[in-house]
């Protein structure tokens, strides 16, 4: 089973969030016990930006068992015509390429997203499965 994770899951654990910490390193901690983890370019450089050198960022991911795993060219496209179709159909800016790019990423090349944003990832990858942390526990552990 191969999970890809969101930066706010990341960001949740890493910066030690007081509010959602705890829910998301449990959901990345059984996530991982299922199988393998990664992210996306997007996750990674929005993560990294939260760490004033690489390398502490590199050990923590090592750490937490993720792996980057860049985005193959059909899934970058299809996240470009979903934004594409998301604008057209009236969505704001507040939502960016990116958003889909991640969504893609994880329809794509992993069998399950794990997100806090979890409306927005199940109404525009209606295939895909979606984990919220802070509101469910993975399948597997239930």
């Amino acid at each position: 089973m191969i999970t890809a994770v969101d930066s706010n899951v990341l960001l949740d654990v890493l910066t030690g969030d007081p509010t959602f910490g705890p829910a998301s390193r449990e959901a990345l901690r059984s996530c991982r016990t299922d199988g393998s983890l990664i992210a996306c370019e997007v996750v990674w450089a929005e993560v990294s930006a939260a760490f004033p050198e690489t390398a502490p960022f590199v050990a923590a991911t090592d750490r937490l068992g993720i792996r980057f795993v860049p985005l193959h060219g059909d899934a970058a496209a299809g996240s470009g015509a979903g934004w594409r179709q998301y604008r057209e159909q009236g969505g704001s800016r507040a939502r960016v390429v990116a958003d889909f790019l991640v969504g893609a990423h994880a329809a794509h090349q992993a069998d399950r997203l794990l997100t806090r944003d979890r409306g927005f990832f199940r109404r525009y990858f209606d295939d895909l499965t979606v984990l919220d942390p802070s509101r469910e526990i993975p399948p597997q552990r239930r």
